[in-house]
Formats: C-alpha cells, structure tokens, sequence
C-alpha cells in the first residue's frame, strides 16, 4: 500500500512538472513580444510594397500628386492599426518648403589666356540656385580650387584658410580627406564635411558666387547618373526668412573629365588634386573665369511629414522615434523606357518596414513604457528637409527624445549572417543593437563601405545633429546561402544600375524579403526592451554629437 501511494505521489509529481514545463513553454512562445515579432512578416510587407512603390503614386515626390496619394495612403494605414495621431490631433505635420526649377545655359563657358572651355549641361555640369530670383548669374567670376572646401578646425584643416572668395567661384573635391589618407579626419569613415550638402553651405559661409563639386564616383558613392537625375528635375529646400539669399549665387557639379581639362587648361601639373588631399593644401587661383545665367521657376507651398504614436504607460512623455522618409524623385527622364521614378528600395522597404512596426506594437497586451513615435518624413531626397523641420519643430521634447531608428534602403536579397550599423562608433544603441542580433544567432557589423558617408545621408542625422542617439542599420552582407562576396555585389549593383533610377522597382517574384523581415524585428525588440527601461543611451566617446546631448 505504501508502495502504492508513493508510486501515486511520484505520478503526480511528474504529472505536475509536466504541467509547469508546459505551462512555461506556452508562457515562453507568447510572451509580451512573440505575437508582436510574428506580426513582422513577408506577406504584410509584400502587400504594403505593392501600393507604396507603385506606379500609381507617380514617384512620391512632395508637391505633386504623388505625395497626396502618398500621405493619404499612410494616414489610413495607421488609423487602421489603430495608432493615434503623432502631431496633437493631426496625423500630418506641415512643412513649408519652397520648389525651384533651374534652367541653367545650355553651356557653360570657362575663359582664360589660354583660350576657351564650354561644359555641357547635364553631360559635363548641372547647377542651380537656392535664391528665390527668377533669374540669377555670376560674370567673369574668377575660379579658384579650394581642395576639399573644408574648414574643420578640430582636424586642424582649412582649405579656405587666408582666401578672399568674394565674387568668386570655388571648384571643391567630393569627401573628406580621410579618403585619400587613413590618417587624416575619421579615416575611410566619411565625416559630414564629406557630404555635398556641406560643400555648399561652407562655400555660402565664406561668401563666394558660385561652387562647382567635382564629381567622382568612388568618393562620391555612385555614378554621374546619379547626379544628372537629381538636378534634371526641380529641387525643394525649406522655405526662409531672406529667401535663400545667404546662398551662394550658383552651385552645381561638374564630372571629372571635364575638371581635369579645365586644371590642364590653367596650366597646373597633373598631381594638382593629389596635393590637394594633403595637409597643409593651399587654394589655387586658377587664373580662368565663369559665366552662367540660371532661369529658376519658383513656388512656395506645403509638404507634410506624416505621424502616428502609440502613447506609452509609465513614461508617456519620453519619446522612441522610428522614422523613414515617403519621398522619392517622381517623373523625370526616361531611361530604358521608363521615366517614374518609383524608389522601390529607397525608400518604400523603410515605409512598409514602418507600418510592420507599427502593427507590432500595436499587437502588444500592455503599452510600452515610453510612446512609440513613428515618422515618415518628407523631401529627405531634397536634403533631409521633412527631418529637419521636425528637429526644429519636434512634437516630443529632444531632451524627452530618447533615441531614433531610422530605416532606409533595407535589403531585398535575403537573410544575413550580419546586420550593418552605418557609423560605427557613435552610440550605445549599436550595443543595444548587438544584443537583438545575437537572439537572432546574427552579429553588428561597420558599413563594409564607410566612405559613402551614409550616416549623413539619411533622416537619422538631423536628429542626431541636436543631441538625440540615433540608430541608422542597414541589411547585412553576408548572406546566409550566397556569402559576403555576393552580398557585396548586390550592393554594387544597386548603386550602379537602379540606385536613384527608374529601375528601382518592385518585384515581388525576385524579391527575397527574408531579410527585411528579420532586419525590422531586430529592431522592433530593440526598441521593445528600450521603452521598458528608465535610462537614456548615451553618445560614445569620440562622437562629434556626444557634447550636445549633455548640453540638454
């Protein structure tokens, strides 16, 4: 009988294990997240990438049809889900912006002693002006060679040191010296002052009548084809107090070639670039002059930025942004047939990647702790002007701001072993970053090619520029059936044939979204476990945000 009843008791205590281990692995396989993480998946993002990168939507350019259809679409998808307006009581936040359509001559004309130099525009040059005059140009403007048009004190560089630019026309390499020299600036990892943006802002500093970048594939990170697109079409900038008459008269490009014979045609040595990349460079007084009128066609107007939040528990004034940028190039010129410019990876993944996110959050039994934020911002094409508006103008106080992860350009070839962290370095949410990676048997990675500067060429840095740590990944490279070799080259391949081109289309037969799937709930658990905790992520030593930030 004794026997008996300890058989039973023994019974009942594997049965009752049984039940605890079961019981577990039921917890376990729902826990807060898991229903949100199956929320993430192929067949959601397939249907949002059909609407947003069709032809439908004309390209997603603001001020066009395009971005009504855009905005409307986006603003119903999240009162779908269920989200509450991000900006007060509008799912919309304005941004005045103002379209400039220039019509540079035909050609533009380089004199010298030596005798004369015509540049072809869209072939040999592109050029514009941010003034809101119908009609602008520069005459006989001396054309100097200022390097890199760098002015960066804390790296000790200057290229505009002792230089008198008044009047005159600057011709300025593209990226930072880095480039040439591991040494110098953040080495192979490009610094803002590598961005064109910033070449022309520094040449408007210094007060010259016009800046022409030299074009370069390598450090510029994609083909002339690129630039030609950009400035064959109007261009928007946010509307200011003076009009943009702080800006220098005339700013373009002109391709590599061309430069080349216009510093042959001044009589300097070949070498004249590469002693440009060295420290101590002074600035050449080419001994030639420009002349260029520029027609503009202007109009003021309104774009939208477009908000949606989940409202935390605890913490509901602090703030995680997720953000990704509507926008694209529009209509423009044909190529291969085609002229919609439809940004099917760029950037309609981080668009559909943003409702994904949106949708999992909103499948979570309790509120995070701190609100979600999810923006998907305007005119980022233009020069990151939607993201910059809003750091501007934020709904949630920066110093209430507790990070940003921004998506743009997710991969499209499948799963990875590797996650890339463009800007390396910056900030504990590449540690945060690290964490979700390693749950997913995957680890974080530096940008395999850091001198395209991509943490400066996206949404994220305007954010960043006011102190808040912000989070810029992109899919990795090594691919789980094809390796990093071939992982590579779909990146190459991208940015030589379809970046910025009509051909950067949506292909739901081709498309393996394994990747971005798994990308976007990487960075849903990220943000998951950094709305349940009380810290603020910090800056890393070294980064150029880290003083700002503590400033707030």
């Amino acid at each position: 009988m004794i026997k008996i009843k300890k058989a039973i008791f023994l019974l009942g205590c594997a049965l009752l294990l049984l039940t605890s281990c079961k019981q577990g692995s039921e917890k376990s396989s729902t826990s807060p997240d898991s229903l949100s993480v199956k929320a993430i998946n192929d067949s959601s993002l397939t249907h949002y990438l059909s609407v947003i990168a069709a032809d439908s939507l004309e390209g997603r350019k603001p001020f066009t049809n395009g971005e009504t259809k855009t905005i409307s679409y986006l603003k119903t998808q999240f009162e779908k889900l269920g989200l509450e307006p991000g900006n007060g009581d509008s799912y919309f936040q304005e941004v005045p912006m103002v379209e400039i359509k220039s019509v540079p001559e035909d050609q533009m004309l380089i004199k010298g002693k030596p005798g004369s130099l015509s540049l072809n525009y869209l072939t040999d040059f592109v050029a514009g002006s941010r003034r809101l005059q119908e009609k602008v140009s520069i005459a006989n403007s001396p054309l100097v060679f200022a390097g890199f048009g760098i002015v960066a004190p804390e790296y000790g560089w200057n290229d505009y040191k002792g230089l008198d630019v008044k009047g005159k026309t600057v011709v300025v390499m593209i990226n930072d010296p880095g480039f040439a020299d591991s040494t110098l600036f953040k080495g192979k990892n490009m610094t803002y002052y590598g961005r064109w943006t910033y070449k022309f802002e520094e040449a408007s500093r210094q007060g010259a009548a016009g800046v022409l970048i030299i074009h370069d594939t390598e450090p510029a990170a994609y083909p002339w084809s690129v630039v030609r697109s950009g400035w064959s079409k109007s261009k928007l900038n946010l509307q200011s107090a003076d009009n943009g008459m702080n800006r220098t008269v005339i700013e373009g490009w002109i391709s590599l070639d061309k430069a080349k014979s216009l510093f042959k045609m001044s009589g300097q040595s070949d070498d004249l670039m590469a002693r440009a990349k060295e420290k101590g460079f002074k600035a050449v007084d080419l001994g030639l002059t420009t002349s260029l009128t520029v027609k503009n066609k202007i109009k003021k107007s309104v774009s939208y930025n477009v908000l949606a939040k989940v409202t935390g528990g605890k913490r509901q004034d602090e703030a995680i942004i997720y953000s990704a940028h509507w926008d694209h190039l529009g209509i423009g010129e044909k190529v291969k047939g085609d002229s919609i410019y439809n940004g099917a990876v760029d950037n309609a993944t981080g668009v559909a990647s943003l409702l994904e996110l949106a949708t999992a959050f909103k499948k979570l039994p309790n509120k995070p702790g701190r609100s979600i934020l999810f923006i998907s911002y305007t005119a980022e094409e233009q020069g990151l002007l939607g993201s910059e508006y809003y750091a501007k103008h934020p709904v949630f106080p920066l110093a209430k701001t507790v990070a940003n992860i921004n998506m743009d350009m997710m991969g499209i070839a499948g799963k990875t072993k590797d996650i890339v962290v463009y800007g390396f370095g910056q900030s504990e949410l590449e540690d945060y970053a690290a964490t979700s990676a390693k749950k997913q048997g995957r680890v974080v990675v530096p940008d395999p090619v850091p001198s395209s500067g991509l943490y400066y060429r996206s949404d994220h840095f305007n954010l960043a520029k006011v102190g808040v740590p912000s989070l810029f990944t992109g899919s990795g490279v090594d691919n789980m059936k094809n390796g990093r070799e071939w992982g590579l080259k779909q990146v190459a391949d991208f940015t030589k044939f379809r970046y910025h081109s009509p051909q950067d289309n949506f292909d739901a037969k081709t498309w393996d979204l394994s990747g971005i799937v798994e990308d976007v709930r990487l960075v849903f658990d990220l943000g998951y476990r950094l709305s349940n905790e009380d810290v603020y992520p910090k800056w890393k030593a070294g980064s150029e945000f880290k003083a700002i930030r503590e400033k707030k």
